[in-house]
């Protein structure tokens, strides 16, 4: 029941930074649920409507991607190409044809299928389950001749509250007109947080209980702090202060000259090409589990092979860095036979599936290895949930064996963070997954909304493990890089690279922002922020530090 509150003070995840007032504006995102009835009287003219209302929504979303740049530009267009995806245009269409469903329906229902696979898969693939709906509400508004659910038009300066918000959304604001934004869902590294950012618009997201305002007069929003004010009368529209906007060149580099590598992570083809686009140097992260998600027997190598060279292509030449499959309980495949856990988090996932099933890695390991000789691209893997370095070294030994040059990987388990220094000499590199990191260190699932503010990536505590990770890796001279989506945030982008990181990678719509970002501060500045960022109590202390150190004026 909603409740009408004359003042009150919610908490959030802050995401990006600033302080502004103004009335609400609430984002009304049902659609109804198409109905399976009536069957349609000639099923193949039904199924034949699908394609063309995907191509339609696809087509209108690059037109809307040619009007804008960077972050936003490079989101819209992997959400055109997710909406002009055969593999759910072709599922909607047999329903059509096998079910006599409506073509609305055949849609809702594929799209369906597709979310809980990304769903079962957790982490990042789980992030995505809003992206496909967002897609799935379109079509379908398209096939029955709708407007889609999302942000209306906006008649005044206003603050954007929402359940979540699609990167079709988000990536169309207007920051002249949007004066903050308030989700109760989404987290630290999500596509609202990272748009939120490069748009320079203050943002909290995880706030519990903002749906539920009501009719209030306005609300306050600090970006910093992730508090929400609900105001007791009227208040006068303030903006924000909009952060300093340098142009980034290209090439990833902090002002004196320090080389940081600025890197995608993908996790198909359609992000890898989006990536390309939005200036990527290469991929810091390539997660395999999409060639694996809707198979009930494991792909052949020559299949494999095929579906990573697509993602490799657009990076000819450039440096791709592939993680080897990261499955186990928490993420079922059908071929695996895993057993049932009590506990799957803390089970059999990642690089453990592979102490038993040595030969599903090298069977993966060969097709990584032919799609690098088919493409170009300089490949190297890393894998998954390694705990100690006796595990990074027996990962290690194993790709060497199977024509792998370089290899890595990620430190994701704080039990690995503190045995960093053995792990860094057990490895060609070393890469920081920060957002598992963060969950495993404070208990804290990533997807529940409740505990988001454990997960922001400013925590100290995260903060202070990556320093231990950075320090072993310096005295060690092994490659550092964070394909954690904190790297997303470019103040803490600086942050990482004053502890020590040499690329990071991230949302290919993040790029420009966090590349414009290092490009305006020297590496001494880094250091000064990340000296300043570690000893403090809490996220918002810890940003508040790292800003102070950032934007203060060199000495002489």
């Amino acid at each position: 029941m909603v409740q009408t509150m004359s003042s009150a003070r919610l908490k959030g995840v802050g995401v990006s930074t600033g302080r502004a007032s103004g009335p609400v504006v609430t984002v009304v995102h049902e659609l109804s649920e198409p109905s399976s009835l009536p069957a349609p009287a000639d099923p193949v003219a039904e199924a034949a409507r699908v394609r063309p209302a995907a191509e339609a929504v696809a087509a209108r979303l690059a037109a809307r991607a040619e009007t804008v740049a960077g972050n936003a530009r490079a989101l819209l267009e992997t959400t055109a190409a997710m909406a002009a995806d055969p593999a759910l245009l072709a599922q909607a269409e047999k329903l059509v044809s096998t079910r006599g469903l409506p073509a609305a329906r055949a849609v809702y229902e594929a799209a369906e299928t597709f979310t809980q696979a990304l769903a079962a898969a957790g982490g990042y693939l789980a992030e995505r389950v809003q992206d496909v709906r967002d897609i799935r509400d379109r079509i379908v508004a398209e096939l029955i001749g709708v407007e889609p659910p999302g942000v209306p038009e906006l008649a005044s300066p206003s603050v954007l509250v929402a359940r979540d918000l699609a990167p079709a959304d988000t990536a169309g604001l207007d920051p002249a007109k949007v004066l903050a934004l308030v989700t109760e869902q989404g987290g630290p590294t999500s596509h609202t947080a990272i748009l939120a950012r490069a748009l320079g618009i203050p943002a909290v997201v995880a706030c519990a209980g903002v749906l539920d305002i009501g009719d209030v007069p306005g609300l306050i929003v600090d970006g910093d702090t992730g508090v929400v004010e609900v105001a007791a009368k009227r208040v006068a529209v303030v903006t924000a202060v909009r952060q300093r906007r340098v142009e980034w060149n290209g090439v990833g580099s902090t002002a004196d000259g320090r080389r940081v590598k600025m890197l995608a992570n993908v996790g198909s083809a359609a992000e890898s090409v989006a990536a390309a686009g939005a200036g990527a140097e290469g991929i810091g992260l390539f997660r395999t589990e999409f060639c694996y998600l809707s198979a009930s027997s494991e792909p052949t190598v020559e299949a494999q092979t095929r579906a990573y060279s697509a993602v490799l292509a657009p990076f000819a030449g450039k440096p791709v860095v592939v993680r080897t499959l990261d499955a186990g309980a928490d993420k079922p495949l059908a071929f695996l036979e895993p057993d049932a856990e009590p506990n799957p988090a803390l089970g059999i996932r990642g690089l453990r599936v592979a102490f038993t099933r040595t030969d599903v890695l090298e069977r993966q390991l060969a097709a990584i290895v032919a799609a690098a000789a088919e493409t170009g691209a300089e490949v190297s893997v890393m894998a998954p949930m390694v705990a100690t370095a006796e595990e990074a070294a027996w990962f290690v030994e194993l790709a060497r064996a199977a024509g792998v040059e370089r290899a890595g990987v990620m430190v994701e388990i704080p039990a690995a963070a503190l045995a960093a220094r053995e792990v860094c000499q057990a490895a060609d590199f070393v890469s920081v997954g920060t957002n598992d990191l963060a969950q495993y260190t404070f208990a804290a699932d990533r997807q529940v909304g409740a505990v988001a503010a454990l997960n922001d990536p400013w925590q100290p505590a995260l903060l202070r493990l990556v320093a231990m990770i950075g320090k072993a890796a310096i005295e060690t001279a092994t490659p550092l890089g964070v394909c954690g989506e904190a790297a997303a945030d470019p103040q803490l982008a600086a942050v990482l690279v004053g502890i020590g990181a040499s690329s990071l990678s991230m949302n290919a719509g993040a790029l420009a922002s966090v590349g414009a970002e290092l490009a305006g501060v020297h590496s001494d500045q880094c250091q000064l922020a990340a000296k300043a960022a570690l000893p403090t109590r809490d996220p918002a202390q810890a940003r508040l530090a790292a800003r102070a150190a950032l934007t203060a004026k060199r000495s002489r």
